[in-house]
């Protein structure tokens, strides 16, 4: 072959530069193309979502906008997005679309939606979102308190319960005396009546069961129906705890001995009811002490038919377990205790100086009436 020689003008020139390769068929498949704006997708997917993640978490957990302690009630049924807009209405979380968002997936990224419970609930000065959520979860609610004093007649009981502002309902089941537990109950807003003196008795009803169970067996008395008879007795002749014991001796003692219990709360317990206690009637006239009623304990032999009120933990114990001692008698000492005694006699003595200690004190109190007042 014969190669033709370049001329020196065609030597300097530079040679002319390779063209690009083929195209691939691969590459050019949409398939491939597919696949590449799903994967870039994908990948702009989970970095929005990170950030989303990120910036979500931060102001589910930031301090909130409320600027001083606030209570919030949260109604039943309300559901989560009638939470959320209490919550908003009252300054717990920020009036904004973005707030709201954020706390409903949180609460849902936490899997909590349904287990947000009603009730008032008190947050602190910038509590953020997920310690809002907290509490909702766990029932964190403000409590409030009903105290029952030992001794009240169940009357007296269902007239506080009844008066009590926070709870709601009526008391459909009403208890028979001594069936309730004087004690002090905690309740959150929204309870019912009825759930606090189905409380009151449940409790009744478990610690009387515990201390039948721990009783001397040799007492007079063969229920736990009765135990609560003479315990309701117990507490209203005494209410020094030192005494309860000691008093319940005597009431044991005399219900061995076949002797009539003489207790003067029974005659006013058979006269008044359970309004007994409701106003001031200690003052027992002779002719009471002769009028007939099932609970008259100077006319009756033995127990009365049902308690006169509502006894203490104390006073159950007493009875389950009394002084062991021969005391068939006590009297007021005029000083909030009682003396005790053995024979009528010793009984009739400081029956005696009880009286003395009375019409001292009447005098005295005459004398400081009748004292002129000095400017």
């Amino acid at each position: 072959m014969r190669i033709k020689p370049k001329s020196p003008r065609e030597a300097i020139q530079p040679e002319p530069a390779p063209g690009p390769p083929p195209r691939s068929r691969h590459v050019r498949n949409p398939v491939v193309i597919l696949i590449n704006m799903v994967i870039s997708l994908a990948v702009f997917a989970l970095i929005g979502a990170g950030a989303a993640l990120y910036f979500g978490k931060a102001a589910f957990e930031k301090a909130g906008p409320l600027s001083e302690d606030s209570t919030v009630v949260i109604s039943s049924g309300s559901g989560l997005s009638g939470i959320t807009q209490r919550l908003k209405s009252q300054n717990v979380i920020d009036d904004s679309l973005f707030d709201e968002l954020v706390f409903n997936a949180g609460v849902r990224f936490y899997k909590n939606a349904t287990k947000l419970k009603a009730g008032e609930y008190a947050f602190r000065a910038g509590t953020s979102m997920k310690d809002v959520m907290t509490d909702l979860v766990e029932g964190n609610a403000v409590t409030h308190a009903v105290t029952v004093p030992e001794g009240w007649s169940t009357a007296q009981i269902l007239e506080r319960v009844r008066n009590n502002p926070v709870l709601v309902g009526d008391i459909t089941d009403i208890p028979e005396e001594g069936d309730l537990l004087p004690e002090t109950y905690a309740f959150t807003r929204g309870s019912t009546r009825q759930q606090l003196i189905d409380k009151m008795k449940d409790a009744q009803t478990k610690l009387l069961t515990e201390i039948w169970s721990r009783r001397s067996e040799d007492l007079p008395i063969s229920s736990p129906e009765e135990l609560v008879v003479l315990a309701s007795i117990v507490e209203k002749e005494t209410a020094k705890a030192d005494e309860r014991s000691r008093v319940a001796g005597v009431f044991v003692n005399r219900l061995n001995q076949s002797m009539r219990l003489q207790s003067d709360p029974t005659i006013l317990y058979g006269l008044y009811g359970g309004d007994a206690w409701t106003t001031d009637r200690s003052a027992i006239k002779q002719s009471d002490l002769k009028k007939a009623t099932a609970y008259n304990t100077y006319q009756i032999d033995a127990l009365p038919p049902g308690p006169i009120g509502n006894p203490g933990k104390a006073a159950m114990e007493a009875v389950a377990n009394p002084s062991r001692t021969n005391d068939l008698y006590f009297v007021a000492d005029g000083t909030g205790g009682h003396v005790f005694s053995e024979t009528y006699a010793q009984h009739q003595a400081n029956v005696r100086k009880w009286r003395k200690v009375e019409r001292e004190r009447r005098a005295a109190e005459k004398n400081k009436a009748a004292a002129p007042k000095s400017n």
